[in-house]
């Protein structure tokens, strides 16, 4: 028998023996142990180090808010650290390692710090960043000299380097009711949602569903509770509407009734079963949430609240009830509320001594009096704990008589023998998410606590979240929030009748005190009592400066034991009530995230790899892939021997004589549907889109609301109401969002919907002298001469049996037609295609050849358009309407946008027939020695094989006016330069001829 375990009780099974180690020590535990449950079992006090001051520390509380005792897991080389002990569940051959310690856990030679005392108190970071002046190190120079070991003490547990061999997977999930948390108040409200027919997601952080059930020892319909809850869980996994998600944190409340949880799907196991992830990101979209996630009781604030033996009264009572663990055999209690003498009546009852409880409040009630008698307690009213005794391990306290009206000590303190101290200071809800959701939290002076905020969006509180701590209160609001998130209204009915300990949840204004020795109120950070009046004192007494200069609530619990505490005593400096002082927002995580389950499926890259339907066959037929914005595309299509040059040059010469092929999947492709969509389109584009007729496409021309040139692409009108817009492949994205932007809030009653199709359609551009006689040996089904396909129009016909959209435009500058077909058809029409053409002479191209060709066209692109340039400045003022205002057209006529002076777009020829380089600048007189007075910057540059030179395109001050005048390229960071000739930034075909045939 373990040290600590009860010879009978918990849920735990006892005839399942776990074997695990810690800090390389072997333990045993049993099936259902959390890692703090087993090791408190075998007698452990010592969990961890604390940040600052490495003090020992213990274990505090029994779940996620554990401040104290967080450790590193190890799998393999795998590490993960800061995980509380009180949400690992044990399992054969776990591993666990104490952290923020050396040598030992036992000895911490960092323990030192404590002898620090007002060198490390709050904002002592702060403080160094200015520096003493001793000697040479003044100022930020002390900085300096202390950041390397600053920074090496910093952090708790340590970050391991090995590659995580975990799956992780993420899910969608849509609901009409999800509820969180699974206490009393979730199993009903659940089980309400349910029988009114709604889809309903019940989720529970921990493993077991029923929440406090579990370890109130309270009879629910004349049933022990956690049976109870057991059974109604049950009930729940048989209906065909309800899913179950146990061990699954809901982090995150967002915009939309949207909210992310996390499920710890293998944690618990020694090795994943096949296919099962670690992790399970989950997005869930309700039309309607049920918040019932509990509270958390606070610690008080006294000397010595930190050593290990101290901890809430309701952990002790759940690792009795729940675990069969005694967290000491001689128990004290200190309470300002009635919660902890049932607590103290439940370790009676497993086996503790309870050798007195400590109330500081005089007047108690009849029912707590003889709740201490039951359990055999000294009752010591009117009292305070004012220190505790020990060193690693409690071995007693200090009490003495104290008013709670003034916060005064009277009388000598006296000792009581005692290995475990207990503390409540009342009980704060758990208002994280509906904090996130909206709105601030509301202060009820009776509850001593925050409650949560009026409801911003679909969500209803139940239970202890909204301070209704009893469990007859919370299983009838459970009822009636499911009831009211399904939008039923249900029939008056028999709830469950609770059998429970009485007790008033109201507890006493008393937070701390005041005693010789330090009081801690974040446990986790070393922040005391004295630091948060040192804060005052200092001038941060807003709670956003207050948690930021003493690090208050910013360690991996986010301030849930703490928040309420340092308030309290702020507002108590400040004298004020603690609602004027206020509380800070909470935001998400509510807690710890695992990176691997944000990425999911998607690991390997800080990006997504993006592939078009024919990346297969590009890589299967000797093309060379590079990235171009989230896309692979081919670069080139390099024969043996080659180099990138000359591969682009035959693929762009070949087309030019012949005729070449690119996949042009990647083009942003987005639907615009509706009544309103051409009206929509006149607003976004600069030129008209409403007078294009069916059949057709238009080249279009977006600004910025500033005026500047935002982006470009064709858009096809494929019905009276129905339009495909292409865009660029980088700004696909930004385009959509700025449609998106522009539907939801400033003419929403357009009536228009945007969808993106990029991925829907394959898209493969032919271009090319003989691009016409290729697409008529293969194409069925329509006709492609020049009638019934002019430039701009539109057919559909097929390919290979497969239906296809051909519209007749050009990139390249050739006669050019882009084919487009559904993406799981892409490879097989590219193949036909290419099959059809191979008496032509055609040829497959890369991004170089293509950007080449355009080049030669002088066709703009993302390069040119840089967030810096007008439709002047790219001579595309001809796509200015007169007619109608669009999106810039009130600001693109700006007196610096209409300047002297301006880059404006020009082509360069290399004359001493060298290659130039993007980003080059351009000078009017060289100078190698002192580069200066640049006029302007290649954009983009090529070899020509059209005109057999270097050429480039750039933009330069006054452009157009220097066409035949000469320049240099001045470009010292690669020693190139060079004369080059100004020209249009059409090098060739100016006229359009090749391109309308």
């Amino acid at each position: 028998m373990s040290p600590r375990r009860t010879d009978a009780g918990g849920r735990v099974d006892r005839l399942r023996t776990i074997r695990f180690t810690f800090d390389g020590a072997p333990y045993t535990g049993h099936a259902g142990d959390t890692l703090a449950s087993a090791l408190l079992a075998n007698g452990v006090t010592l969990f961890g180090r604390s940040f600052k001051y490495h003090r020992p520390r213990g274990v505090l509380t029994s779940g996620v808010e554990e401040p104290n005792a967080l450790v590193t897991v190890l799998r393999g080389e795998v590490r993960e650290p800061n995980i509380a002990a009180t949400m690992v569940e044990i399992y054969d051959g776990l591993t666990a390692v104490s952290q923020n310690r050396f040598p030992s856990l036992a000895w911490d030679i960092n323990a030192a710090n404590q002898l620090g005392g007002k060198l490390l108190s709050a904002g002592f970071y702060y403080k160094t960043f200015m520096g003493p002046a001793i000697g040479p190190l003044k100022s930020t120079r002390f900085w300096m000299f202390c950041e390397h070991f600053i920074r090496r003490a910093a952090g708790l547990g340590r970050a391991g380097t090995a590659a995580d061999t975990a799956r992780y997977e993420r899910m969608n999930a849509f609901c009409d009711v999800l509820v969180v948390g699974s206490g009393p108040a979730g199993l009903m409200a659940a089980r309400a949602a349910a029988d009114q027919g709604a889809r309903v997601i019940l989720s529970e952080l921990e493993p077991h569903f029923g929440g406090s059930a579990n370890w109130s020892g309270e009879t629910i319909d004349g049933m022990p509770a956690a049976d109870w809850a057991a059974r109604a869980a049950g009930q729940l996994e048989g209906y065909d509407n309800v899913r179950l998600l146990p061990r699954t944190t809901v982090w995150g409340y967002y915009d939309g009734n949207t909210l992310a949880a996390l499920e710890r799907v293998t944690d618990h196991k020694e090795r994943p079963g096949k296919g099962e992830p670690r992790h399970r990101y989950w997005i869930i979209r309700a039309k309607s949430v049920v918040l019932a996630t509990g509270s958390f009781e606070r610690p008080l604030v006294f000397p010595g609240n930190d050593r290990p033996g101290v901890m809430l009264a309701h952990a002790a009572e759940r690792y009795a009830n729940e675990y069969g663990v005694l967290p000491g055999n001689r128990i004290a209690l200190f309470t300002n509320n009635d919660s902890a003498y049932r607590s103290a009546l439940a370790l009676k009852k497993a086996g503790a001594a309870i050798v007195a409880i400590v109330d500081v409040r005089t007047e108690l009630s009849s029912e707590m009096r003889e709740l201490a008698d039951e359990a055999e307690a000294k009752s010591l009213s009117g009292h305070a704990v004012v220190a505790t005794e020990g060193g690693k391990a409690l071995s007693g306290i200090k009490v003495q008589r104290f008013d709670m009206t003034n916060g005064a000590l009277a009388g000598e303190a006296r000792s009581i023998q005692a290995d475990c101290l207990l503390m409540s200071g009342g009980w704060s809800p758990t208002i994280h998410l509906a904090s996130q959701a909206g709105a601030k939290a509301e202060w009820n002076a009776a509850r001593q606590a925050f409650l949560p905020p009026k409801p911003t969006q679909q969500w209803i509180g139940a239970g202890a979240f909204t301070g209704s701590f009893s469990t007859a209160e919370a299983i009838a609001e459970g009822r009636a929030a499911g009831l009211s998130a399904a939008g039923g209204t249900g029939t008056p009915t028999a709830l469950p009748v609770v059998e429970a300990a009485p007790g008033d949840p109201d507890p006493a204004p008393v937070f701390e005190i005041k005693a010789d020795g330090k009081s801690f109120v974040d446990f986790q950070h070393d922040v005391t009592a004295e630091d948060v009046r040192l804060a005052h004192r200092e001038g941060f007494i807003s709670v956003e400066h207050l948690k930021r200069y003493t690090t208050l609530g910013m360690a991996t619990d986010q301030g849930k034991s703490s928040n309420i505490l340092g308030l309290a005593i702020m507002a108590e400096a400040l004298g004020k009530p603690i609602p004027e002082v206020g509380t800070t927002r909470f935001r998400p995580p509510f807690s710890a995230v695992s990176i691997g389950s944000l990425a999911a499926e998607r690991f390997g890259d800080l990006r997504p790899e993006r592939l078009t339907p024919m990346h297969d066959w590009h890589v299967a037929n000797g093309a060379t892939m590079y990235s171009a914005g989230l896309w692979y595309r081919p670069m080139i299509y390099g024969h043996a021997g080659e180099t990138i040059e000359q591969a682009y040059v035959r693929e762009a010469k070949a087309t030019r004589e012949s005729a070449g092929i690119v996949d042009v999947s990647t083009l942003g492709k987005i639907a615009v549907q509706g009544p309103d969509a051409a009206e929509f389109l006149d607003r976004v584009y600069t030129n008209m889109f409403s007078t294009l007729a069916v059949g057709k496409a238009r080249y279009g021309l977006m600004l910025r609301e500033d005026g500047l040139a935002f982006d470009d692409g064709t858009t096809w009108r494929l019905g009276q109401q129905d339009f495909l817009m292409t865009t660029t492949t980088a700004n696909a994205g930004k385009v959509m969002q700025h449609l998106e932007y522009f539907l939801d809030v400033v003419w929403p009653e357009l009536r228009v919907h945007v969808t993106s199709v990029t991925d829907e359609w394959a898209g493969a551009a032919i271009g090319g002298p003989k691009a016409r006689a290729i697409l008529a040996a293969c194409v069925t089904g329509t006709a492609v001469d020049n009638a019934a396909l002019p430039f701009m129009g539109i057919v559909h016909g097929k390919i290979s049996g497969v239906p296809v959209m051909i519209c007749r435009l050009s990139f390249s500058g050739e006669m050019a037609f882009e084919v487009y077909s559904g993406a799981g058809y892409g490879t097989h029409v590219w193949e036909a295609l290419i099959e059809a053409g191979k008496p032509f002479g055609l040829v497959t191209y890369g991004l170089e050849a293509l950007g080449t060709m355009r080049i030669e066209k002088g066709h703009v692109t993302g390069a040119e358009i840089d967030g810096r340039t007008t439709a002047r400045d790219l001579h595309l003022d001809w796509m200015l309407s007169k007619k109608k205002p669009f999106i810039g057209s009130a600001m693109m006529d700006r007196e610096g946008l209409i300047a002297p002076g301006r880059l404006e777009l020009v082509g360069l020829i290399s004359l001493d027939n060298q290659p130039l380089n993007g980003g080059a600048h351009i000078v009017e007189d060289l100078d190698e020695a002192n580069p200066h007075d640049s006029i302007g910057h290649i954009t983009a540059c090529c070899y020509s094989p059209a005109l057999g030179k270097y050429i480039a395109l750039a933009l330069v001050k006054d452009g157009k006016a220097r066409r035949g005048t000469r320049a240099h390229i001045s470009d010292p960071l690669r020693n190139r330069f060079g004369p080059v000739e100004i020209v249009s930034n059409h090098f060739f075909d100016p006229d359009g001829s090749r391109m309308h045939g």
